[in-house]
């Protein structure tokens, strides 16, 4: 897990510029589309339906689009035709990508996908080639400095979760996903306020890369987070400590 928090560090931030540009509306509704379509609309019984919303809730999606995108996941409504398809390859310096996308024509995401990988220093590798690189995990932040890690560990551990780190300013609770939303709630129960909560492909090791590589790296990570069928962008590399203090 060593190196995660700062990757994860990045993406928040990212998230955050795509909230600005309204582009995170896109993948909440879509994973809300999935999980209805691979699990039933009623999220009581459909943890990642469950997860989904308290994600789509989080950045204000409207409950209007969220009931929609239920039906439109479950068939109730047209326009859910859409499929989960993970890519691999790999980046500037050898460092291992995945990449999950939501998509109504395969063979149009995967040759766009393509392109901005080979555009970006980096190529698209076969099914499995960095799959096995990496864990999936759930993956829970709180803010470090509104709370201690006796309080988290106490509500994280015995609710099932495998580990909790201090990350940075997080505290980072790791869970197999299946205990993911059960130690999600066992935390807001608690009284203690979640800042991120994901099921993500969790790095097994980390590669140090120096800051012309890491520049590289996030040019091809930016690029892919901006095509619109991409749902999120995995990968192993550290950044230095230069580069990080840049942004």
């Amino acid at each position: 897990m060593a190196g995660h928090s700062k990757w994860k560090n990045i993406q928040v931030r990212k998230g955050a510029q795509d909230a600005k540009k309204g582009k995170v509306f896109t993948k909440v509704t879509k994973e809300i589309m999935l999980a209805a379509k691979a699990g039933g609309g009623d999220p009581n019984i459909n943890a990642r339906l469950r997860s989904a919303i308290a994600a789509a809730k989080a950045v204000n999606l409207p409950k209007d689009k969220i009931d929609t995108a239920v039906k439109k996941g479950t068939g109730e409504l047209a326009g859910g035709n859409i499929e989960e398809v993970t890519y691999e390859g790999y980046g500037p310096g050898g460092v291992a990508i995945m990449v999950e996308a939501a998509t109504d024509n395969r063979n149009r995401t995967v040759a766009d996908i393509r392109s901005i990988w080979a555009k970006n220093g980096g190529q698209m590798g076969e099914a499995g080639c960095v799959a096995w690189m990496f864990d999936k995990k759930g993956v829970i932040s709180l803010d470090k400095s509104k709370y201690s890690e006796d309080q988290v560990m106490e509500a994280a551990l015995e609710a099932g979760a495998e580990d909790v780190t201090g990350e940075g300013d997080s505290w980072v609770v790791d869970t197999a996903p299946e205990n993911f939303d059960a130690v999600r709630q066992a935390i807001e129960d608690a009284g203690l306020e979640v800042q991120e909560a994901e099921i993500s492909m969790v790095p097994k090791n980390t590669v140090d890369v120096d800051a012309e590589t890491g520049r590289k790296l996030l040019k091809l990570v930016d690029a892919l987070d901006d095509y619109d069928d991409v749902q999120a962008t995995h990968a192993n590399f550290e950044l230095p400590e230069e580069l990080l203090a840049e942004m």
